[in-house]
């Protein structure tokens, strides 16, 4: 039988997903103000991302002949 559970959060701090994304802070902050990136509050103050969502933000830079890069 298939399981129907939902994949499992991979949740982070800001300035950890900036480090694994290799990008600032305040650009993860920027992508959860337009709403590019949900952000979940742990707490009163805390807030953490889920990895595979900043994973999914990423998107390939087609190659300049027209063909995608490899």
């Amino acid at each position: 039988m298939p399981s129907t559970a939902a994949p499992q959060k991979r949740l982070a701090s800001i300035a950890k997903g900036a480090a694994y994304a290799d990008v600032s802070a305040r650009t993860i902050r920027r992508r959860i103000a337009d709403g590019s990136l949900r952000a979940y509050r742990v707490g009163p103050r805390l807030i953490k991302i889920d990895l595979s969502d900043l994973d999914r933000l990423a998107r390939p830079i087609p190659a300049g002949d027209g063909t995608d890069a490899a």
